[in-house]
């Protein structure tokens, strides 16, 4: 089967967690300290998972019925892009970010910002966002990018 991408709902937050907390420890890890690492963990345990559905537009990417990516469009934010470590560079984040965009663009949004890590700022700059400024909160450094999207 092939890639499919679907609105995420509250019996995902289980999958959605353990893929974001693989891609941070696996990817993240070599650009972060573990205590930043750690911290991003926390973040996206299931029960907070399941908040973060009812506040953003949830994405997954599933992969013969399993879930291997996950993204949201949080207002005009990109939040939580993730692929599990095992299915990187094969696509998969940039038909998440296809989605996210499109469905920006439903809701008549022009331009997305998006808070990248450092592991991913190659990544969104391959897809056309540029870098707006640096953000430091403790010890994590965030690149924060945008893209027009009245251009697509």
């Amino acid at each position: 089967m092939g890639l499919t991408i679907r609105q995420a709902c509250s019996d995902d937050a289980k999958a959605i967690s353990q893929v974001i907390v693989a891609a941070v420890r696996e990817s993240n890890g070599q650009d972060y300290p573990a205590s930043v690492i750690e911290s991003v963990v926390a973040h996206f345990m299931p029960e907070r998972v399941i908040e973060l559905l009812e506040q953003r537009l949830v994405f997954v990417a599933l992969l013969d019925d399993k879930i291997v990516g996950t993204g949201a469009l949080d207002g005009d934010a990109v939040r939580s892009l993730f692929v599990a470590p095992q299915q990187q560079r094969k696509g998969i984040g940039q038909a998440l970010m296809d989605r996210v965009e499109k469905a920006a663009l439903e809701r008549g949004i022009e331009a997305l910002l998006v808070p990248s890590s450092l592991t991913a700022q190659a990544f969104y700059a391959r897809l056309g966002y540029g870098v707006v400024r640096e953000q430091l909160h403790g010890e994590e450094r965030t690149i924060i990018m945008t893209k027009s999207l009245m251009l697509l």
